[in-house]
């Protein structure tokens, strides 16, 4: 069965006889056992052509508009002038035309009940030219998921429908059968409430001193809708450029045109999104900002036959670009793992130290936090290294070590003076020799007895 690209879009249904037969005829008849396959080559060129058609036309004119309780919403009828002759319906009902500013729709004061579905079709012909969804602010919406479960077997048998929030905090606990989920989610229900901006977070900092100084934000709450984040940067009267980076999207970067000068800095962050608009500010000279990069490369190692030392050693952060010029102070803190009360050490130079307190055989965990020398604050502390003091290793004599001594000293206790020759070892060979050796020995003590 093929139609026209008309036919398939015409409203109307349309009868047709199929032109060919898939398959046999019957069993004693070959009329149609083959199919020409032109036709249904045509269906499948059309059916193709009426999906690309139908996902273009619906994403040129599908839209999603939020707006907040209470606002007053404009809607533009697509490309249409101001004073073409419109028409607009709300959830497929029409909308009167005391709500029209030419073709414009406008909705005073919007609530919740107003979120729906709105098109706007082209005068009496009734040609759909634009449409929209419009969200009014705090409307909740539930998001669910079927979740399967697999068996020991690995074969995936039943499921089950939750909904979950923005994570997935918890995992699905069920025992029966010893199943277990292959996805976990939180508890059911949860909902998703569009909302306008709360005051963002700001936060500027250098840790490439005298570089510059880079802001990074975030929001405290999501608002589950696009938000757009400007920033503008006030050195004194001057304008400066805040360049964005491409990851994260939520820092820019400032350099320094004037070091050491006195003069504040003004951030200004604004947040909007389609429910409303929020800002903060900060106000800060570059000393106040300057916080280096905890050090890296971090060691912990024992010294040799010393019980209570540790020689500890660092390197700079690699982000602070000039340790000559601007040399950085070291703050070291370190405690046995049994123990709770950290000790600290801060040394104006140097990148290692030697503890010379710790406690024999134990544990310890050890950072470094650094900071310029004159100005800033103090970095976050260095990833934690463990190390212990070194110990002497017990002696544990083998049976093999034991015999060796034994037949060591008793040897050295019958030795004969190096002047008396009892035997000549290198004549005899084997284990008869060493008798012949001790019976010798044994005559000679037994006469030189009798003839004192």
């Amino acid at each position: 069965m093929c139609w026209s690209l008309k036919e398939l879009i015409a409203p109307e249904p349309v009868q047709k006889q199929p032109v060919v037969a898939w398959g046999s005829a019957g069993s004693g008849g070959k009329e149609g056992a083959m199919a020409n396959p032109v036709p249904s080559a045509c269906c499948v060129v059309l059916a193709v052509v009426v999906v690309v058609y139908a996902q273009r036309h619906s994403q040129q004119d599908s839209h999603t508009q939020y707006e907040r309780v209470g606002a007053d919403v404009t809607m533009k009828c697509g490309s249409m002038d101001w004073d073409a002759a419109v028409t607009w319906t709300a959830n497929g009902t029409d909308i009167d035309e005391s709500h029209l500013n030419g073709s414009y729709l406008i909705l005073k004061n919007v609530d919740l009940s107003q979120s729906g579905q709105y098109s706007c079709y082209e005068g009496s012909s009734w040609h759909l030219k634009y449409q929209t969804y419009l969200k009014v602010g705090n409307q909740g919406r539930e998001v669910c998921l079927i979740i399967f479960w697999r068996l020991k077997n690995d074969q995936v048998s039943g499921a089950v429908l939750l909904c979950w929030k923005k994570a997935l905090p918890h995992a699905v606990q069920d025992g029966a059968n010893s199943r277990e989920p292959v996805i976990t989610l939180g508890a059911c229900p949860a909902t998703l409430a569009e909302a306008p901006p709360k005051e963002p977070v700001l936060m500027c900092r250098s840790n490439n001193y005298p570089k510059g100084f880079y802001c990074s934000w975030h929001l405290p709450t999501p608002t589950y809708i696009p938000n757009t984040f400007n920033i503008s940067v006030i050195h004194g009267t001057k304008d400066m450029v805040c360049e964005k980076d491409a990851v994260p999207k939520n820092r820019c970067h400032i350099r320094y045109l004037q070091l050491f000068s006195t003069v504040k800095y003004k951030v200004t962050l604004t947040v909007t999104n389609a429910l409303g608009k929020n800002f903060t500010t900060l106000t800060f000279d570059e000393f106040a900002i300057v916080k280096p990069d905890p050090p890296e490369s971090v060691v912990a190692k024992p010294v040799p036959n010393n019980p209570r030392r540790l020689e500890v050693s660092w390197q700079n952060p690699s982000s602070w670009p000039d340790p000559e010029s601007f040399p950085l102070k070291f703050f070291l803190r370190y405690r046995p793992l049994i123990l709770d009360q950290w000790q600290h050490v801060e040394l104006s130079d140097g990148t290692s130290h030697t503890i010379t307190d710790a406690y024999a055989g134990k544990e310890y965990i050890i950072q470094v936090a650094a900071k310029d020398n004159d100005i800033g604050t103090w970095s976050d502390w260095s990833v934690a290294v463990h190390a212990t003091p070194w110990t002497e290793e017990p002696k544990h004599l083998t049976t093999e070590a034991q015999i060796t001594e034994t037949t060591s000293a008793s040897t050295s206790s019958f030795m004969a003076p190096p002047t008396t020759k009892i035997c000549d070892k290198g004549a005899v060979v084997g284990s008869g020799a060493v008798a012949v050796c001790w019976t010798a020995g044994l005559v000679v003590a037994a006469y030189s007895v009798l003839f004192i």
